[in-house]
């Protein structure tokens, strides 16, 4: 499937339309002679949608008033006509947006009515009733942590590139540590690592920033041997105040490379929340993904957690991985349940092109992942509340990743960076600082950005720390205007 574009009002919007129904279509400048396409063509007052699907024509046409937002009218022409094409029903219906949540605090914050809100969703964006009641409820647990945000509170997180095995859904640049070119960058990454982290407290400190959260995330931040993992977490024991943190949060995601030894660093320097991430209980799709560990070394990896100590655990599984099944899910679902974490947050799998499942072409049909997702009452029924949410292009069925938490165990990170409430300063290859204005829950955000790849972020450090003025810029900026 082909995407075309004409006009002014034929843009992004438009594109992504076409994308909730054929996620893997591509953009071209001409109508193909023979393969199939959507066209999405606006003129000044009329806008056309015209569709070849398995040789068959489809087209709609429609005179659009003066008042109207091209741009909207135009998605509509064309999310009604795909929708009758494909007699697929989007549960989120034509939202292209990863963020439903943030709609409602910004529609709150506008003043809008209650009303007005459920307007928006089931009549402008058509989502289904249960789908906007989902949004609904995470937006009103979220509020309190809204409105005791502070304006010059931040969040630190440091990025760990480095993986044992790298999963098949996976895109992040991230690097398996069985190769001897890969380990030889680890140590010296590490060092880089910890001088970033202290010249981020410096500058966090000139500013008069808060540090409400910390967040070590990857990758894999257990990839690290267990000296390195000790000297950077004593790192940042030494220089940032953790008695003052609301949270921190170290990724202890696979049971592969996540020891007894590790499990105690991680306490030892602090750390209050941790992740052990199973994605799935059952051994042959732990196989298709590119696991080398069992449904069993996850749930030791879990007792050896909480025999360190660790009172507040997340667990990630994700929904559609390839050979999975509705009742295996479910399976999955209910023995992650059983293990009793604070938290579980559940993915929909998204195909991303840099991931080896779409390199290689081992994508299949995932017809059953709404099904799947169905099972998730299971988390209510057992006492978890969603309380973040967000989506992807590229999500399975166009649906959604929620993260479940037993009440007070909800993550601060997970709701700061997903709802965009204060700044987040990143440390690491790939890090993506997000300044946000303070005062301003829906300013504008500037990003400052690292290096990608370690061995760039290891050579042209000098260039990241300067960078780092950036950050200090951007809040004298605020403090004038």
């Amino acid at each position: 499937m082909q995407i075309i574009l004409r006009g002014l009002a034929a843009g992004y919007e438009a594109e992504h339309t076409a994308r909730i129904f054929f996620p893997g279509a591509e953009k071209a400048e001409i109508l193909p002679e023979t393969e199939d396409f959507v066209l999405a063509e606006s003129h000044e007052l009329t806008d056309l949608i015209l569709l070849r699907k398995d040789g068959r024509l489809y087209w709609r046409t429609d005179l659009r008033s003066p008042e109207a937002d091209p741009e909207y009218a135009l998605c509509k022409l064309e999310f009604g006509l795909l929708r009758e094409a494909t007699s697929i029903n989007p549960p989120w219906g034509m939202m292209t947006g990863v963020r439903p949540v943030r709609i409602i605090h910004d529609l709150r914050a506008a003043g809008e009515s209650e009303d007005a809100i459920a307007e928006k969703f089931l009549g402008h964006f058509g989502c289904t009733p249960q789908k906007f009641q989902l949004a609904l409820g995470i937006a009103d647990l979220q509020r309190p942590v809204l409105d005791a945000a502070d304006p010059m509170d931040c969040s630190v997180y440091a990025g760990i590139p480095f993986c044992p095995t790298r999963c098949s859904y996976c895109s992040f640049v991230s690097r398996t540590v069985g190769d001897k070119a890969t380990r030889a960058l680890v140590q010296p990454y590490v060092d880089k690592l910890c001088e970033e982290l202290t010249a981020i407290r410096e500058t966090a400190d000139r500013c008069g920033l808060h540090i409400r959260t910390f967040y070590i995330g990857g990758g894999t931040p257990t990839a690290l041997s267990a000296p390195q993992l000790e000297q950077l977490m004593s790192h940042i024991a030494r220089t940032f105040d953790l008695k003052s943190l609301d949270e921190y949060t170290v990724e202890a995601g696979r049971p592969d490379c996540t020891d007894a030894e590790k499990l105690r660093i991680i306490k030892q320097y602090g750390a209050t929340r941790i992740s052990i991430n199973p994605q799935t209980f059952s051994d042959e799709v732990l196989r298709n993904i590119g696991r080398r560990h069992t449904a069993q070394d996850i749930i030791d990896c879990f007792a050896a957690a909480r025999a360190a100590g660790h009172t507040n655990i997340n667990m990630d599984l994700i929904a559609g991985l390839p050979g999975d099944t509705v009742e295996g899910f479910t399976t999955s679902l209910r023995q992650a349940i059983a293990l009793d974490p604070e938290n579980i947050t559940v993915h929909t799998l998204t195909l991303k092109r840099a991931s080896n499942l779409v390199v290689e072409h081992r994508a299949a049909a995932y017809d059953d992942v709404s099904a799947m997702l169905e099972s998730c009452h299971e988390l209510a029924d057992a006492g978890y509340r969603p309380y973040y949410m967000y989506r992807q292009k590229g999500t399975l069925q166009n649906l959604e990743n929620i993260g479940w938490a037993k009440p007070g165990c909800e993550c601060l990170y997970n709701i700061y960076i997903m709802e965009e409430i204060h700044t987040i300063l990143s440390a690491g290859a790939g890090g993506s600082t997000k300044l946000v204005i303070p005062g301003q829950r829906r300013g504008k955000i500037e990003r400052i950005f690292n290096f990608k790849y370690p061995t760039e972020y290891i050579d042209r450090f000098e260039e990241i720390l300067a960078r780092k003025q950036g950050v200090e810029d951007f809040y004298a900026r605020c403090t004038t205007t």
